[in-house]
């Protein structure tokens, strides 16, 4: 998962316009995979560090919490329905979000495509 978390922050480097969007992002946000903690955090719309929990003293603004296999068809090119987004997840029951909702709801457009960052680019038949 830290691979996928790297990835990621590599293309959040290389994508000019979510940076944009992102520059008044700052937080620390925490991905529960399975009840793996990874804790994200954001500088000006960077992704600048990624740390592995669990960790009572990380404070987070907000949680996505889902399953390996709800993340793995999430990051498919072509996500099925409720796969495809990540209150899709929480519709279909396989994924959970806590904490600061309006910190999430301020910044979505830039966290939902950041995590879509993690989809695999190949070429898909229409």
């Amino acid at each position: 998962m830290i691979d996928t978390f790297k990835t990621i922050q590599s293309r959040l480097d290389a994508t000019p316009h979510l940076l944009r969007i992102g520059r008044l992002f700052s937080e620390t946000v925490l991905i529960d995979v399975d009840g793996a903690e990874y804790y994200l955090s954001f500088e000006k719309g960077r992704l600048v560090t990624i740390a592995p929990g669990p960790s009572r003293k990380t404070p987070w603004r907000f949680a996505l919490r889902t399953d390996a296999e709800a993340l793995r068809r999430f990051w498919q090119p072509r996500p099925e329905p409720g796969f495809h987004d990540i209150f899709g997840l929480v519709k279909i029951g396989r994924g959970r979000i806590d904490g600061d909702i309006l910190s999430l709801v301020k910044n979505l457009r830039f966290f939902k495509e950041v995590l879509g960052l993690a989809r695999e680019t190949r070429e898909v038949e229409a």
